[in-house]
């Protein structure tokens, strides 16, 4: 499964400060239909990341109905992306 999707990078300032992407509604039910078949637990879905040239490995956060996306802090260095910009994302699970 191959997806792509805009969104906001935002920060939360928990014990493990981390930046995220919200991924949109029609795509996180994609995403929940999916999940069965590629979670490790606690709804987390492993899957590959790209934003412009940089790609990585990552897991897909449940919230609030939907998921979010971690932007490792490398792969902000490398596209030089601050809190507030809207960037593309593509998701590639293997189903």
């Amino acid at each position: 499964m191959e997806l792509e999707f805009s969104g906001e990078i935002w920060h939360w300032r928990g014990p493990s400060p981390f930046h995220f992407v919200t991924v949109p509604g029609d795509e996180s039910a994609e995403l929940a239909e999916a999940a069965a078949m590629v979670t490790y637990g606690w709804g987390m879905i492993p899957v590959k990341a790209r934003i412009d040239g940089t790609e990585w490995t990552t897991s897909l956060y449940p919230k609030d109905g939907g998921y979010v996306v971690p932007i490792k802090d490398v792969v902000r260095r490398a596209e030089k992306l601050q809190v507030g910009d809207v960037v593309t994302i593509n998701l590639f699970v293997d189903v």
